[in-house]
């Protein structure tokens, strides 16, 4: 059963000035396994970021780093959650959250899906 849905669209070119302007940005966003990807890889680790938000529904405690993005063996991304992030995602029952990622041209782009038992 799906329990929340979410999805975000980010410019790379603005996210890159974005990250120019705040050099401090990079650690406050994401986490030391995340911050030496290309822009455009952290641009669509952002946009997977706020489509978790999105999905859930709120963003009452959470911190960017609890919401790492990592890879299985296979290159799939998919999310290592902690903190308030693991917290509100039991909280509307999630058991399973699917992300899609990708980048093209001059934007990037995250789906989630958080799944429940039935």
């Amino acid at each position: 059963m799906i329990v929340g849905v979410g999805v975000d669209l980010v410019d790379v070119a603005r996210f890159e000035r974005s990250l120019e302007r705040t050099p401090r940005l990079r650690e406050r966003l994401f986490a030391p396994s995340e911050r030496a990807l290309p822009v455009r890889s952290l641009a669509a680790r952002f946009a997977a970021k706020e489509a978790l938000i999105k999905a859930v529904g709120h963003s009452t405690e959470f911190r960017w780093h609890d919401m790492e993005i990592i890879s299985d063996e296979h290159r799939n991304p998919a999310f290592a959650v902690s903190g308030g992030v693991a917290e509100a995602l039991a909280e509307i029952g999630a058991v399973r959250v699917h992300l899609s990622m990708s980048h093209d041209g001059g934007s990037a782009m995250a789906f989630v899906v958080a799944e429940g038992d039935a």
